[in-house]
């Protein structure tokens, strides 16, 4: 079987990279992957850079996943909710390279970096839960209000609003967006930026800062696993 998820750490710089062939999928094996991948960069205790294949960073949930049944969809659902949760709590910085497109889960991870960087293009970038048809979960509803700016919140959650890399910047989904041959020297060059800070400290005032935000994703995390009303 191939893997779905490479690792390269070099120079204290854990570089983790997404890429299923087709629109990065967030299954239940990109998870085990991207787990073990973090297990890596966190025992290395490395500055993280994630980022996708060409053209996308990810399209969010498996959906063919999500449709064999409430139960895994609830599963695959908190595993991403959990991953998210920890790229938030991490004790390195996560910086987020967006390679292309940026939807669903995968904008929801992008939200959860530390910092990221969106190539520019003819690219899409946001939430389309309802869109397709999907009410949003409350732990996606709690790290968008944390993450997005008060007056994006209602149309990237609720509205669905999808956005241009340019536009996603003032939206809050981007830091910086640059030209797609550029990621690479972006990702150093953030890297680098990140490295002059003593880690001790980045890790106490970013879990000290999100303490409360925290708790609060935790108990959605619970929340979200109890099936939805008949």
């Amino acid at each position: 079987m191939s893997s779905l998820v490479s690792v390269t750490i070099d120079s204290g710089v854990a570089t983790i990279a997404m890429d299923d062939g087709k629109a990065n999928v967030l299954s239940h094996a990109m998870w085990d992957e991207l787990e073990a991948a973090f297990d890596q960069a966190e025992t290395a205790k490395a500055i993280v850079v994630l980022k996708g294949r060409k053209g996308i960073f990810s399209g969010g949930f498996d959906l063919k996943e999500m449709g064999k049944g409430v139960e895994n969809a609830l599963l695959l659902t908190s595993r991403g909710s959990k991953m998210a949760r920890r790229i938030l709590s991490f004790p390195t910085p996560v910086i987020a390279i967006s390679t292309g497109h940026c939807i669903a889960m995968g904008a929801f991870l992008m939200l959860a970096c530390d910092y990221r960087i969106g190539a520019s293009g003819d690219f899409k970038v946001g939430l389309n839960e309802t869109i397709i048809g999907m009410t949003m979960h409350n732990f996606g509803i709690e790290l968008a209000r944390y993450r997005l700016p008060l007056n994006y919140f209602n149309r990237c959650v609720i509205n669905a609003e999808i956005w241009s890399p340019e536009d996603a910047m003032p939206a809050g989904f981007y830091d910086r967006i640059t030209h797609v041959a550029d990621l690479d020297q972006a990702a150093l060059t953030a890297a680098n930026m990140f490295g002059q800070l003593n880690m001790a400290a980045f890790n106490g005032t970013k879990n000290k800062s999100r303490k409360g935000v925290l708790a609060l994703l935790d108990q959605c995390i619970e929340d979200d696993l109890v099936p939805p009303s008949a």
